[in-house]
């Protein structure tokens, strides 16, 4: 164990993912107290600057998921409060976050990511852009996924099979954010390759039981989704996809931890999905799968990523 600290944990929020965020949060807090650690739980909202003067934290544990919690918004706050924190700092959240400045940015460095188009629900109204979605059909075929551009856990993703199916998949994404992609859909095995401390730890291989796709209901609820970790992998595809997903953590500016969301294709090809820079800590969550897997119980996992607050 470590040097006992006193740590504010935050969690909870006005995001859509606050459920979650609320669970994560509490599986932090019981591992940090198991610790040996001082541990003060603030539901972040308008008295979160008053909050923590009052905790006189010597850190900051982020759990706190989607708006606030990942975009840098906490992140720029504490900083100015000048209180260390968990995981990454504002730039490569708001890298990651945007959905679509991380796959350009990828696309740049040539770490392979899906095809893809963003339109914004303005320039549907004010450019006329709805006139391009042929044009986008076109160049990236069906099926095709369609996920608002910030935003986490799966909310949002919809599915088009065709063209008829293409609108209502827009406006239901767009019902959670002003901006989305249109995905070219890869078919194959999703795999989520968490790193932690710059080192790629066992892969997670999320087989939904039943829908096609890994929606929201899948990945929480506990029976929906079977995990397979370490995920059946020859040792060279294994070191592939790790390799990926470090690289894709280096580019976007990581610090800390982080997990990358991969698809492997069926004629095995790996592509990078999203980056998340606060993963879930719930009972289903991937994050503390893969350290498990490692050998790394989840009180020494919480006590790593507590120390990436003082390795900035």
């Amino acid at each position: 164990m470590s040097d006992a600290r006193r740590v504010a944990v935050l969690k909870g929020g006005r995001s859509l993912e606050r459920s979650v965020s609320l669970r994560s949060g509490a599986q932090v807090e019981d591992g940090l107290q198991r610790a040996g650690h001082e541990v003060v739980g603030i539901d972040a909202g308008p008295t979160l600057v008053a909050d923590l003067r009052a905790a006189a934290p010597d850190a900051v544990f982020i759990a706190l998921h989607g708006r606030d919690g990942e975009d840098g918004t906490v992140q720029g706050l504490l900083e100015a409060l000048g209180l260390p924190y968990t995981g990454s700092g504002p730039a490569a959240c708001i890298r990651c976050t945007d959905k679509a400045l991380a796959k350009l940015l990828m696309r740049e460095a040539e770490i392979s990511t899906p095809r893809f188009h963003t339109l914004r629900e303005a320039s549907i109204r004010d450019l006329g852009a709805a006139d391009a979605l042929g044009a986008i059909e076109a160049d990236l075929g069906f099926p095709l996924v369609v996920k608002p551009a910030r935003g986490g856990s799966a909310l949002g993703v919809k599915f088009a099979s065709d063209a008829a199916g293409l609108p209502g998949a827009m406006v239901g994404a767009f019902s959670y954010d002003g901006s989305i992609l249109l995905e070219q859909h890869v078919r194959g095995r999703d795999l989520a390759v968490s790193v932690l401390d710059g080192t790629a730890l066992p892969i997670v291989e999320a087989v939904p039981r039943e829908e096609e796709f890994y929606d929201y209901e899948s990945r929480y609820e506990i029976g929906m989704t079977s995990f397979v970790c370490p995920a059946e992998l020859p040792p060279e595809l294994t070191e592939r996809a790790q390799q990926l997903a470090v690289d894709a953590y280096r580019l976007l500016g990581c610090h800390g931890f982080a997990r990358i969301d991969e698809m492997l294709d069926e004629q095995g090809d790996l592509w990078v999905l999203e980056a998340n820079v606060v993963p879930g800590m719930t009972a289903t969550s991937l994050l503390p799968q893969a350290a498990d897997a490692a050998g790394i119980a989840f009180e020494l996992l919480v006590e790593r990523m507590l120390a990436s607050a003082f390795t900035r």
